[in-house]
């Protein structure tokens, strides 16, 4: 057992290594709750364009393409806000972004 003590003696204890966690992204927690708080509106303002563009498809028996052209556009932006919220993209969506813009759909 002295062997063992010996050999022990000459080696110098290593204290465990801790990983250096990132500190928690408090201020992307402010951004997702007010880009939550514009998802909301952003959905609820989505259907009622969807609500207009029935009527309009009733009135004059076709859709309008600004219209939908417009509703990809939101449907776009909601799509990047909640993409944010959930941690798949980084790239913050408008007002600090860029406003998603497609010209086709």
């Amino acid at each position: 057992m002295s062997d063992n003590n010996a050999a022990n003696a000459g080696a110098q204890a290593v204290p465990p290594v801790q990983e250096q966690r990132a500190p928690f992204p408090a201020v992307r927690l402010l951004y997702a709750i007010a880009y939550s708080i514009v998802a909301w509106f952003v959905f609820w303002i989505t259907l009622l364009l969807a609500l207009v563009q029935f009527i309009m498809l009733g009135i004059s028996g076709c859709i309008n393409e600004e219209l939908r052209h417009f509703c990809v556009n939101m449907v776009q932006y909601l799509w990047e806000l909640v993409a944010f919220i959930t941690f798949v993209r980084d790239e913050q969506p408008f007002p600090i972004g860029r406003f998603p813009n497609r010209t086709h759909a």
